[in-house]
């Protein structure tokens, strides 16, 4: 056996190549939203109905400017900013195992890019333009209009 020390420094091994992303597409996104907004009315309903009974404030207010609606709008962009920031996906996401991701290999998201995709975006795609959410089934990684404003993806967690 040799016992010699060699000049040569071992190489370091090659990084692995990123894996493909799997975008998820309309109806995955689709049925996934429909359960955060079961939640979100679950939330809603456990919070602000009986706080609003014990002030006596009104609950059937049809303004866009009352507090119910306010609240309630508080609530929709809170809780898809938060759970999207901490966990990077909604449980209607995690019920489907999909997760938003940046465009980045690392896919960290930064709180200035999930305001602009969570709140601005959200907000164009659902309450201005509701194409905005049908044109994920349309574009070549599955983008909505939120998504390519933010330039974030949604991809499936598992194979």
């Amino acid at each position: 056996m040799d016992n010699t020390i060699s000049d040569e420094q071992p190489m370091n091994p090659p990084l692995d190549p990123p894996k493909p992303r799997k975008f998820a597409g309309f109806w995955m996104r689709f049925w996934a939203y429909l359960i955060d907004l079961l939640v979100i009315g679950s939330i809603y309903r456990i919070m602000i109905n009986p706080t609003f009974r014990w002030l006596d404030l009104p609950l059937n207010d049809p303004s866009i400017f009352s507090i119910k609606a306010i609240s309630t709008g508080i609530i929709f962009f809170a809780y898809f900013l938060l759970m999207t920031k901490f966990f990077g996906q909604t449980l209607g996401k995690m019920v489907f195992a999909i997760k938003v991701v940046s465009k980045e290999i690392d896919g960290h998201l930064t709180w200035s890019t999930l305001l602009f995709r969570e709140v601005i975006g959200r907000f164009i795609s659902k309450k201005i333009l509701l194409i905005g959410y049908l044109i994920s089934g349309f574009t070549s990684e599955k983008k909505a209009l939120h998504d390519i404003f933010a330039d974030t993806r949604v991809i499936h967690t598992k194979k």
